[in-house]
């Protein structure tokens, strides 16, 4: 058997399995034992308690051949190489805390004192923000280039970045994300190279992009690119399990010693076998079938995709549109296993989609405003792409536009219908970057300086309406979830743009953490110095 065709992790796991051995040591269910002997007496959740019994058979500890993920010496470091090998870095960390852990572990292992500042894109996960305050760093945001068609941002330029390295050459590192939630990116290479010519590593978190640089129709990855570290949410696009990633590593311009201190500090010193072993399998997969492995998922979003082609009610946004020259040019790449699509007559806002298409039997990633985002991964089959387009079925006929055309046309059937008004619909031009909560991102270029602290800002806080808020600082972040990144962060001076977001937002009904009034219609700032 070829080494690379070895899951070492696994092997451990089974072989521990197979000695039977009476365990005399954590974790106190005792290899599921407990689920499996006491299920009888749970009626209701017997079968799930014996399934459950079985997962945790590797549930185990650091014993003698399980190895340890903090001293990894065995089946961890093994399998830790195979993952470097096969993803192209020169070493990887397994991580059990998800890209969360490493983004906040990059962003320490750069700053080497407090007050340290690294150039960040302003559009990234609030983990980095938590990173910056753990660190006590301060950061320079950029801005991210939009696509005035439809509203959405994908990453910074090379000149913004560059403006930013001239402005601020102590910077310790540039963070960007790539691709972002929609499945847009940038060409990281002038990036890196950019970065390397000023001594500074390149940060990317690819936690969507875990699958690129594997097939052919993919974007190349960003260690193919020259990335220096990169953190992917391997159970995002591949076939790890939830909370499960992995932290690459390549190039001298990071103390891979700290790195790895930092690591022991903030990951479990317990932690997860069946999380470290679905990183190990999810890479024997790639290495055992290859660019095979995404052909039926990449069948299964065309087949949705064309199925969309022209019609009147949804739209999608497609490469072609994201991509055309001039003022439109909003990315570089796209991922092919993101589907955006929104209701082109407007009765729909994106949140409402979404909520339809759950009572549909279609669960979705995200909304906002005006997308629903669906992820599709190496795991679905045109079986699932049948299922979404027999959901959106279902929408139309209940949409408001349906009984309205119906009316109108004096037509019965509702495909009838909606053909009968797809002039008046394609009438309608594209340009949602008006009203689209993203385009706050494309127009910050480069900020001054902002200092993150762990600790509390000494000055009073106030609530006011959100009518009342510009020219206040926020004393707290507005952060939609999914996907997480801060429309709002703390500290920021806030503007009648933020005003016009937080009330479309608020009517929309968005959902948004780390805010104390829930229904957007207040926030909490600082009071203003006399």
């Amino acid at each position: 058997m070829k080494k690379n065709s070895r899951a070492p992790i696994m092997d451990a796991l089974l072989t521990y399995n197979q000695k039977g051995q009476v365990s005399m040591h954590v974790p106190g269910h005792k290899d599921g034992a407990v689920y499996r002997e006491k299920a009888q007496f749970y009626n209701a959740y017997e079968d799930a308690y014996r399934r459950f019994g079985d997962l945790l058979q590797y549930d185990v500890t650091e014993v003698e051949g399980t190895d340890d993920l903090h001293q990894p010496e065995e089946a961890i470091k093994e399998a830790q190489e195979l993952a470097a090998a096969c993803f192209g870095s020169e070493e990887t960390h397994f991580l059990i805390g998800g890209s969360t852990v490493g983004n906040i572990a990059s962003i320490l292992a750069c700053c080497m004192k407090q007050g340290d500042l690294i150039i960040v894109q302003r559009n990234v996960h609030k983990s980095v923000l938590n990173g910056l305050r753990m660190a006590g760093a301060r950061a320079v945001f950029v801005s991210s280039r939009e696509d005035k068609k439809t509203g959405l941002v994908s990453g910074p330029s090379v000149d913004v970045i560059q403006e930013a390295l001239e402005r601020y050459p102590e910077a310790k590192a540039v963070f960007v994300c790539n691709p972002n939630y929609y499945g847009m990116g940038i060409e990281l290479k002038p990036l890196a190279e950019l970065a390397h010519q000023y001594g500074v590593p390149l940060i990317v978190d690819e936690a969507h992009g875990a699958h690129y640089g594997f097939h052919p129709k993919l974007p190349q990855s960003a260690l193919q690119a020259g990335a220096d570290l990169v953190i992917q949410s391997t159970h995002k696009m591949l076939a790890s399990m939830t909370m499960s990633a992995m932290l690459h590593v390549q190039g001298n311009l990071v103390q891979r010693k700290r790195l790895k201190k930092i690591l022991t500090m903030i990951q479990s010193s317990s932690p997860s076998y069946p999380l470290l072993a679905s990183l190990d399998l999810s890479r024997l997969w790639i290495e055992e079938s290859g660019s095979a492995l995404f052909e039926e998922g990449l069948k299964a979003v065309n087949q949705i995709r064309e199925a969309l082609h022209n019609k009147p009610l949804w739209g999608v946004v497609t490469k072609d549109i994201t991509m055309e020259s001039g003022s439109y040019n909003g990315c570089d790449t796209w991922d092919p296993f993101k589907l955006v699509i929104w209701d082109r007559t407007g009765h729909w806002s994106g949140y409402h989609l979404l909520e339809q298409l759950q009572k549909a039997g279609c669960v979705a990633e995200m909304a906002d405003l005006q997308y629903v985002v669906l992820i599709l991964t190496l795991a679905d089959t045109c079986h699932e792409a049948e299922k979404v387009l027999q959901a959106l079925k279902q929408l139309e006929n209940i949409h408001p536009i349906s009984a309205i055309s119906s009316t109108d046309f004096k037509v019965r059937d509702s495909e009838e219908a909606l053909l009968a008004c797809k002039d008046m619909l394609q009438s309608k031009e594209m340009d949602f970057s008006s009203i689209h909560n993203q385009s706050v991102f494309s127009r910050l270029k480069v900020t001054a300086p902002i200092t993150f602290s762990l600790y509390e800002d000494e000055r009073n806080v106030m609530t006011l309406p959100v009518d009342e808020i510009a020219g206040y600082e926020a004393a707290e972040p507005v952060v939609p979830y999914p996907p997480g990144i801060p429309l709002i962060i703390q500290g920021e001076t806030l503007t009648e743009r933020h005003i016009a977001l937080l009330k479309q937002l608020a009517n929309a009904g968005a959902k948004c953490q780390e805010v104390m009034d829930t229904s957007l219609r207040s926030l909490r700032v600082y009071e203003k110095n006399d």
